[in-house]
């Protein structure tokens, strides 16, 4: 944190230059619909960004319930395809520390498995492994639900990147792209969030998810749990694998 001659208080942040431009573009775009709290991008350039800071605070039931109501309008606004990039960010994106490809496509579930799941299982995942994913992969038309369009989504949704202040919650570290509502869901659920039923129950109400939902949320924490597994190995594996034998 850094503090600017008129007391701003500003993050001001240091990376790869295509991550750092993933990421000011996604905070562009998801701060375009103004419907959830987003800090603002104040300047960027190679491999350098300065957004504005956002005080700590916690969570009570009216933050969730915005929260809540919010990130649905936000997964409305939409995107033009499944894998689409924010306008202005690169292609070969990052999640965390993994690499992150946004290529298109309109069939979510063809998408998902060979644009998310897949590639992470390949980097992380001996041979009998990845057959168990390629066979649930060859099972998401069938588990997927029924279709929805392209979403808005952050793309990063867990916890860490849900910070509290000023009576609302704030989105950072975006891996934004089009995808499907759900998965962000998926993933604030995977580590646990405060008040996460009084959020989820503010986005069914505002904007109803389709039925099954709940049996789904497996199908969308399998990217993430992938990703990690990539990056830290571990349990991350098989709690991924478990997903898979579930859905085979």
């Amino acid at each position: 944190m850094t503090t600017l001659d008129d007391g701003t208080e500003v993050v001001v942040k240091g990376g790869a230059p295509s991550a750092i431009a993933a990421e000011a573009a996604g905070l562009r775009w998801l701060a375009e619909p103004g419907v959830v709290g987003v800090p603002e991008v104040l300047g960027e350039t190679e491999g350098r960004m300065v957004s504005t800071r956002v005080p700590s605070g916690r969570a009570d039931r009216a933050s969730a319930e915005a929260f809540g109501c919010g990130l649905a309008a936000l997964h409305a606004a939409g995107a033009p395809a499944f894998g689409s990039p924010p306008p202005g960010g690169p292609v070969h994106a990052w999640i965390g520390e993994a690499r992150m490809d946004n290529e298109t496509g309109e069939h979510w579930p063809a998408w998902y498995a060979e644009h998310r799941v897949l590639p992470h299982a390949r980097r992380a995942l001996g041979p009998d492994e990845l057959a168990l994913v390629e066979r649930a992969c060859a099972r998401f038309d069938a588990v997927a639900g029924p279709p929805e369009p392209p979403a808005r989504l952050h793309g990063d949704l867990w916890t860490g990147n849900v910070l509290w202040s000023g009576g609302q919650g704030w989105v950072i570290d975006p891996a934004a792209h089009g995808g499907h509502r759900e998965t962000d869901l998926a993933m604030l659920a995977l580590f646990g969030a405060p008040q996460l039923e009084t959020i989820l129950a503010a986005y069914d109400e505002a904007a109803p998810l389709a039925e099954g939902w709940r049996d789904r949320v497996g199908l969308h924490q399998l990217w993430p749990l992938l990703v990690h597994a990539e990056l830290f190995g571990g349990g991350y594996a098989r709690q991924a694998l478990a997903v898979c034998e579930r859905i085979t």
